[in-house]
């Protein structure tokens, strides 16, 4: 390995793991989630290209760890941990608890009808059907779920979210 990268590719993962690991504690704490949330990604990705220079530069050390149970029993452990967390999203099993309340909510209001929705947005229900007509969701009915007149009108929910945005804006 040539000596630069030999020389950096452990204070490279260290400083990139101490970034991860403040970052992260920060988006569990819902604390700066903007700022920190594009950070967390990327430079975690940036992460893998220093880890693996360091377990090339370490390769027989590491190799060693494989011999041994606690390595074995690790990443068991973290394994297990992590279909833990998983297994509700690969099964389709989530209880609807977690994951981004923005896109809860953008089901709870495709659940709803023009007629429920109208006043969320300062329009009447006959408004709101014409602006959605406009707009191309030539299903639009009063009391026909904004879910069935996407599909029904050939287009999908965010399509119709969009639409609906628009009108809140007029």
């Amino acid at each position: 390995m040539p000596t630069l990268l030999s020389r950096y590719a452990t204070p490279f993962t260290t400083g990139l793991f101490l970034v991860s690991l403040i970052s992260g504690i920060a988006l569990f704490f819902h604390y700066g989630t903007a700022a920190f949330r594009g950070m967390h990604e990327w430079l975690s990705v940036v992460l893998i290209l220093p880890f693996l220079l360091h377990v090339w530069r370490n390769w027989r050390p590491f190799l060693a760890y494989f011999k041994r149970l606690p390595m074995a029993l690790s990443l068991a452990a973290c394994l297990i941990a992590g279909l833990v967390f998983a297994w509700p999203a690969i099964t389709g099993s989530a209880s609807g608890a977690g994951g981004n309340p923005a896109f809860a909510m953008i089901n709870v209001v495709a659940a709803g009808t023009p007629s429920q929705v109208a006043p969320l947005l300062g329009k009447t229900d006959i408004d709101l059907v014409s602006a959605l007509k406009q707009a191309g969701f030539t299903a639009a009915e009063a009391t026909k779920p904004l879910s069935q007149i996407a599909t029904d009108s050939g287009k999908n929910t965010m399509e119709l979210m969009a639409t609906l945005s628009a009108q809140k804006a007029k």
